[in-house]
């Protein structure tokens, strides 16, 4: 029996060395406060996002209890992302007739079921029209819905963009007219009419420390080279045109990946973000997948056209929130900083159902760096070797127990 008592005891200074040795893998914390309840949300200030890993996967939350032992909680992360519900709306067309100011097209809606976005479909590829959309009761009073709206089409060996969606605020009618402004047959082909609900998200402003503009008259492009004042979690970016004329650029946006320092100064490696027009109809808003970055590069194609004069760029990120899960009484810390970390696999996330309405946000203490020596002063094994050695002390007790019992059964 005092065998059995000397290796349980063993054991435990194992789990002990590797309980402690999970905080010593990582290089901050911020102590959660507040933590009352089962369930908790956190949300990541904006500081984080220069000292975690770019896919978040390094994140953890331990807790240390009354008696030292070091757990984990679990968490769910969300994105407060910007949401769209489309709802188709059925309806059928009635008739198409022609006049001097162009051609009409008569749509009926046999709900009353609101509308705020037709989408337009022609079989001609290159155009520019304005269009005048209508809505009535009875078919003999109409109301102006939207007036000289613009419609574009443009396609060729350099361009290739199509702006047909007639958007506008919910209207109810039991009859549509559109009105498209042209001498030629637009050869409509199909309307597809959608009450659409942006379901708003959580954004921050972030703040550009410099913006570089680059002309380059060879490749006929307009670069310009932004900088913010810290790493951040980026999820889009809308550029204002000082310019009163049309324009329809193509565009691409991309963010610096990584850097390396040579002798004629740093070399950077960028990775695409999106790609798009920018475009004097269009609110020229471009969203894409939350990605940590401090560097970014816009690229305007300006072919054979004047540059643009920019007037302003927004950046914007989408606030990130841990839904977390506590089951113990500790002192819990918000972890991160390990780039060989992997991403978590928690139970809680085949159960989101579960995770309540409401949540209580629980206040965030200032970073820390972690002492790494305090740490593994506890620990009876700093070095993994030891770990191993114990191990193999422990499987040759346990050898040596188990034939000795043998013995004395024979």
């Amino acid at each position: 029996m005092k065998l059995k008592a000397k290796i349980s005891a063993v054991f435990l200074l194992l789990f002990c060395a590797f309980s402690y040795g999970q905080l010593d893998q990582y290089n901050y914390k911020r102590e959660l406060q507040g933590v009352t309840a089962p369930w908790h949300k956190v949300v990541l200030p904006e500081e984080i996002f220069g000292n975690v890993s770019r896919n978040l996967s390094d994140i953890r939350i331990y807790g240390i209890t009354a008696a030292k032992d070091t757990i984990e909680a679990p968490y769910l992360l969300k994105l407060k992302a910007e949401k769209t519900v489309v709802k188709d709306v059925n309806f059928k067309f009635l008739n198409t007739t022609q006049n001097e100011k162009g051609y009409y097209f008569t749509l009926e809606v046999p709900t009353e079921d609101a509308i705020n976005q037709l989408k337009l479909d022609f079989n001609k590829q290159n155009f520019d029209w304005k269009l005048t959309l209508e809505g009535s009761h009875n078919q003999q009073e109409w109301f102006t819905v939207v007036d000289d709206y613009r419609i574009l089409s443009i396609k060729n060996a350099a361009t290739d963009y199509q702006f047909t969606k007639v958007i506008f605020e919910s209207a109810i009618f039991r009859f549509f007219r559109l009105l498209v402004k042209s001498e030629e047959n637009p050869e409509m082909v199909n309307v597809k009419a959608t009450y659409n609900v942006v379901k708003n998200g959580g954004f921050v402003d972030y703040a550009i420390a410099n913006i570089k503009t680059i002309q380059d008259k060879d490749e006929q492009k307009t670069t310009l080279e932004i900088d913010l004042k810290s790493t951040l979690a980026v999820s889009s970016l809308q550029i204002k045109v000082k310019d009163t004329f049309d324009y329809y650029r193509p565009i691409s946006i991309q963010y610096v990946a990584d850097s390396v320092k040579t002798e004629q100064g740093w070399n950077y490696l960028y990775e695409n973000l999106t790609t798009g027009t920018l475009s004097s109809i269009e609110n020229n808003e471009f969203k894409f997948e939350s990605t940590i970055l401090k560097k970014l590069k816009i690229s305007i194609f300006n072919q054979d056209n004047q540059p643009l004069n920019i007037e302003t760029i927004a950046v914007k990120g989408t606030i990130h929130e841990l839904l977390v899960r506590f089951t113990e009484p500790a002192v819990y810390f918000l972890t991160y900083g390990n780039k060989k970390a992997t991403k978590p696999n928690y139970d809680i996330e085949r159960f989101v159902s579960k995770v309540p309405d409401t949540l209580t946000v629980l206040t965030l203490g200032n970073e820390q760096k972690i002492d790494k020596k305090d740490l593994t002063k506890a620990p009876l094994f700093k070095n993994k070797i030891w770990l191993w050695l114990l191990m193999g002390i422990i499987i040759l007790v346990l050898g040596w127990f188990s034939v000795k019992m043998m013995g004395k059964k024979s």
